[in-house]
């Protein structure tokens, strides 16, 4: 036995929509490209099926009768249900070409940012990436603009609007004078720096860092002195390098072939610096969730 729902067609569907909007028959067909008699046939096989009248006709009008304005609502919810498994298999579809431009602050490409691309590009080749080096701010005002997809950042301090997921801890490290009088094996905390001069990030570029930097110099009861600052690490060991202060940064970072500094990894200590991908939550860049799907 044949059921119902066997011999309903979207078509009949499509038109009884559109008729039920107009009310009118001449209307309805002319937005349907096709003949009023053949709306007509149509609507009537679709009564057929449902033995129920959809429409109160006189010779003046068309009215939705009350079984019509019932059906109508659960219609509206079928083609809009449709429709959005239409659009979401071209966004599929769409998702395997396209570009994704994402930000990223120096130590997310230290750290988690090339396996993550290159798995990525494994997984779905033909999506191009644009890279851009920028601080949390510039992040936040590119994403906001629309002109990046996703940003890698030390912040979770976002506007509305604003989706954040943490996707690497890591350890800090200090930046030494390779001549420091303190050296890995005489180093036991912090405090043995609380006069010195530092150089650290600045702290609008990224305020949830910034306080764990001193927070960690306040567990050893002293504030750091900044004597400079700066958010790129080949500035930072230049200047650490020439006598200006010492640094604190994420260990990723701590990597250089400059023989004239040095560095100590905090490994005992509660502080440790987070990595958060951002995006907007409402982009629309169709080859964006292949690759948050990948993050989760």
């Amino acid at each position: 036995m044949i059921s119902m729902t066997n011999q309903l067609e979207l078509r009949q569907l499509s038109y009884f929509r559109v008729l039920a909007e107009e009310l009118h028959y001449r209307k309805a067909s002319e937005i349907l490209f096709i003949s009023q008699s053949a709306l007509s046939q149509q609507i009537k096989q679709l009564e057929g099926i449902l033995k129920v009248s959809l429409f109160e006709r006189t010779n003046r009008k068309v009215m939705l009768s009350d079984a019509g304005r019932l059906f109508y609502s659960d219609v509206i919810q079928l083609l809009n249900k449709v429709e959005t498994a239409v659009s979401n298999i071209k966004r599929y579809t769409a998702g395997n070409t396209g570009q994704i431009a994402i930000g990223f602050v120096a130590s997310a490409m230290a750290s988690i940012l090339p396996d993550l691309l290159k798995s990525f590009h494994q997984d779905c080749p033909n999506i191009r990436f644009r890279l851009d080096e920028l601080n949390n701010a510039e992040q936040i005002v590119a994403l906001q603009n629309e002109t990046l997809d996703l940003g890698f950042m030390r912040s979770n301090h976002l506007p509305n609007g604003f989706v954040h997921q943490k996707v690497y801890t890591e350890t800090f490290s200090l930046v030494l004078p390779a001549d420091h009088a303190v050296t890995k094996e005489t180093f036991s905390h912090v405090g043995q720096f609380k006069d010195e001069n530092f150089i650290l990030f600045p702290n609008e570029q990224s305020q949830l860092y910034y306080q764990q930097i001193i927070d960690l110099c306040a567990d050893q009861g002293f504030m750091p002195k900044v004597a400079h600052r700066s958010i790129h690490a080949p500035t930072i060991f230049r200047l650490v390098e020439n006598g200006m202060g010492l640094s604190i940064i994420p260990t990723s970072l701590a990597t250089t072939e400059n023989p004239n500094i040095c560095f100590i990894e905090l490994k005992d200590i509660p502080q440790q610096t987070a990595l958060y991908a951002v995006w907007k939550e409402t982009n629309t860049n169709p080859a964006l969730p292949y690759l948050l799907e990948m993050l989760r």
